[in-house]
């Protein structure tokens, strides 16, 4: 773990199918405490990924890390046609099979609900990732899904939600990443270093800031992290780390 005011870089990652969407931040904390973000932006391929990856303490990726273990479970045995029939094919059942166990805790939390990576669009960025995920694997960069290695899940939406700043609407409306950008401000003193401009012009690459500060907090241990009993799925299906209060970077 990151001992507090440690010097370190970190990065954030909100990632797109496509590199072009993708949208990226380097933060740099000083050893007197202070961050400072040293690039933000969009337009992100595979091999700069991977480069970005390979050079910082820690990052947060905004995208799911797997799918949810039924899910998979259910898909193998309906392609030899050997899944058992539910009970009721109900919204529980549905619910229970397109959610990862993250997802659940995630809503039972804050109340929100991430996307699902079994039916919604969401699952176009998280192939890519899996393709990242088994290249940094093998270059032998630790990319354990509960995100104890080099990389963390991030919802940056929680995140806001946890930290009092608006969380809802903000992709659409430049008023409330400007909220967002000042509310940083005054919550970890973030020095922008000229990049706020980038951030409320762009909500992806604001979510890849929010994301590097969720692998700040996750690196000094202030994230909600698995259970005993949450872990085998934390290490299969992804485990998204949720602040545990005010931003304290």
């Amino acid at each position: 773990m990151t001992e507090p005011w440690e010097a370190a870089v970190f990065a954030g990652v909100d990632l797109a199918a496509e590199p072009r969407r993708t949208g990226f931040a380097r933060l740099q904390r000083t050893p007197q405490g202070r961050v400072v973000v040293e690039d933000a932006g969009c337009g992100l391929d595979d091999e700069e990924l991977i480069e970005m990856l390979s050079g910082v303490s820690k990052a947060g990726i905004d995208v799911p890390f797997g799918w949810p273990a039924g899910f998979v479970e259910f898909l193998a045995n309906h392609a030899l046609q050997q899944h058992a029939a539910p009970m009721a094919a109900n919204v529980r059942w549905r619910r229970g099979m397109v959610l990862r166990r993250t997802d659940q805790l995630v809503h039972q939390w804050c109340g929100l609900t991430p996307l699902s990576v079994a039916a919604d669009r969401i699952a176009y960025p998280a192939l890519r990732w899996a393709a990242v995920e088994a290249r940094l694997r093998d270059s032998g960069l630790d990319c354990q899904r509960d995100g104890t290695g080099r990389v963390c899940e991030a919802y940056p939406a929680a995140a806001l939600k946890v930290w009092q700043l608006p969380f809802r609407g903000y992709k659409r409306e430049v008023e409330l990443r400007e909220d967002i950008v000042a509310g940083l401000i005054e919550r970890c003193a973030i020095d922008w270093n000229g990049y706020d401009p980038v951030c409320v012009s762009s909500d992806d690459a604001l979510d890849a800031v929010i994301s590097a500060l969720v692998a700040v907090e996750a690196a000094d241990g202030r994230t909600r992290v698995p259970t005993a009993a949450e872990q085998k799925d934390a290490l299969t299906e992804g485990w998204i780390h949720v602040p545990l209060g005010t931003v304290a970077v």
